[in-house]
């Protein structure tokens, strides 16, 4: 007897386990009425060609789908990605005369971690099969995860990262009369020698001298920081036990200010325009660092002036590296969050989510807008190249292969979320690329003023110069900690 009841307890157990394992695998579910549907609203910063392509697909599931389910998606453009997140973050305090929060809004981490630190975001794990998660880059939900592993609070819907764009037009003259080849771009030196020889061989087409154009310029200067350190083995901002810390190794650094700033202040390097691509549009430059999300706004021709201009090919290469470095490249684009409300809800906001990030669809908004679709399915050269077969715009195709070419052939890497992220982020942004700009503005008004070109770039191309700046940036940044 004895014997028979430890049999019958173990088998018990075995299948109390096995139950368990069947559990796990299983997705939570929610029974909606699609005579009466649930009705889901949706922030998003979309604009242009990237808007009408996610209102076609959402007005696409309304009539397909989301019928058949009892979900029907209702989306509202709140502007440009930071006033989404100001009306996002007024929303979630409560602040006066702020609309209600909707189900599912656009961010970035650091807006997500704002909200989800108020208690508004739900925790999409459970209703997603392991599987089905299985199907996202690592990367992609691993970044939407936030500060614990487990749970899913960002729903990846569409990534980008960077490409360097080229003006081939300009630069197939420049290559041959110099033999400038596009490996000399692999790395972030490389690029550097590249912009020395460019203003060089500019400058001698004139008989003004010093008169070189700039050859490259980059947008997003946080990046460069943060990939830029990365790939020096350091992570800029971490999390420790919930906080957050400054990692402003001043080595890494100083290799950071050396192939930017000094090259920047002896005119190898501009920035002018609102964004790199402007500059390339006006002369400015013929090679800028910039999102693959935006080769829908690269510049068909160059305006010399008024009455004159050319037409012109730009092409997307990877973006250089620190040579002899790690291979990072960074992971950008907002994800979806879905925020706490009912179950039907929050279940109809995630079937609404899988839907439009199912592969071939994913590669519809892609298709428009340059993103890169989500799923491990869909970021294959072979799987663009389908997908991308009958694409119009030569920019997008060539961009989008480029970025997926990125994502296969490097880590990819973006800050953790943290409290002060967007502050954090904001320093970096601004605080080498407006001493450079400012400290070249002095060199061309001393070139002016009689100095030579050499004895006004070594006035500011100092040790001291970089120490000063070191020590005011450092001071900024550890004010965020915490």
């Amino acid at each position: 007897m004895k014997k028979l009841l430890v049999c019958m307890l173990t088998c018990f157990m075995a299948v109390s386990l096995l139950a368990g394992c069947g559990k796990k695998e299983e997705a939570k579910t929610v029974e909606l009425d699609k005579d009466n549907p649930t009705v889901i609203s949706v922030w998003h910063y979309y604009n242009g060609a990237q808007q009408e392509a996610f209102e076609s697909l959402v007005s696409q599931f309304n009539n397909s789908d989301g019928k058949d389910e009892g979900i029907y998606v209702e989306t509202y453009a709140q502007g440009n990605v930071y006033d989404l997140e100001k009306t996002v973050l007024n929303s979630a305090n409560k602040k006066a005369g702020a609309s209600e929060m909707p189900n599912i809004f656009a961010a970035y981490a650091d807006t997500a971690y704002q909200v989800n630190k108020l208690g508004l975001v739900a925790d999409l794990n459970e209703y997603l099969t392991k599987a089905e998660i299985g199907e996202y880059v690592d990367n992609y939900i691993e970044e939407g995860e936030l500060s614990k592993a487990g749970e899913l609070k960002i729903f990846p819907v569409a990534k980008a990262t960077e490409v360097l764009a080229v003006n081939q037009t300009d630069w197939e003259k420049f290559s041959k009369a110099t033999g400038a080849k596009t490996s000399d771009l692999s790395t972030i030196e490389g690029l550097v020698k590249t912009a020395e020889k460019y203003y060089k061989w500019t400058d001698k087409a004139t008989k003004t001298p010093n008169d070189g154009k700039a050859f490259y310029g980059r947008d997003a200067m946080a990046n460069y920081f943060f990939v830029g350190a990365k790939q020096q083995g350091v992570d800029l901002l971490t999390i420790e036990k919930g906080k957050c810390k400054i990692n402003f190794d001043k080595k890494v650094v100083r290799k950071l200010w050396d192939n930017y700033y000094t090259p920047y202040i002896k005119g190898y390097f501009t920035a002018s325009g609102r964004y790199r691509s402007d500059d390339m549009k006006m002369g400015s430059l013929i090679a800028f660092t910039g999102s693959s999300s935006g080769a829908a706004y690269y510049p068909k021709a160059v305006t010399v002036n008024d009455k004159k201009s050319y037409p012109i090919k730009v092409r997307s290469y990877e973006v250089p590296k620190f040579a002899d470095e790690e291979d990072y490249a960074v992971q950008q684009g907002a994800g979806m969050v879905v925020t706490k409300s009912s179950d039907k809800e929050i279940y109809a906001s995630v079937q609404f989510l899988k839907w439009f990030t199912e592969a071939k669809r994913n590669f519809e908004f892609a298709a428009t807008s340059s993103y890169l679709p989500v799923k491990k399915e869909a970021n294959t050269e072979k799987a663009v190249e389908k997908a991308m077969k009958d694409e119009k715009n030569e920019d997008i195709k060539d961009t989008v292969m480029t970025a997926v070419k990125t994502v296969n052939n490097n880590k990819m890497y973006t800050p953790k979320a943290a409290k002060n992220g967007s502050q954090i982020r904001n320093i970096l942004e601004t605080c080498l690329s407006d001493k450079a700009d400012q400290d070249r503005k002095a060199v061309e008004k001393a070139i002016k003023g009689g100095m030579s070109y050499e004895a006004a770039v070594k006035k500011y191309n100092t040790d001291q110069n970089f120490e000063q700046w070191y020590e005011k940036t450092l001071k900024e940044l550890k004010t965020l900690e915490g």
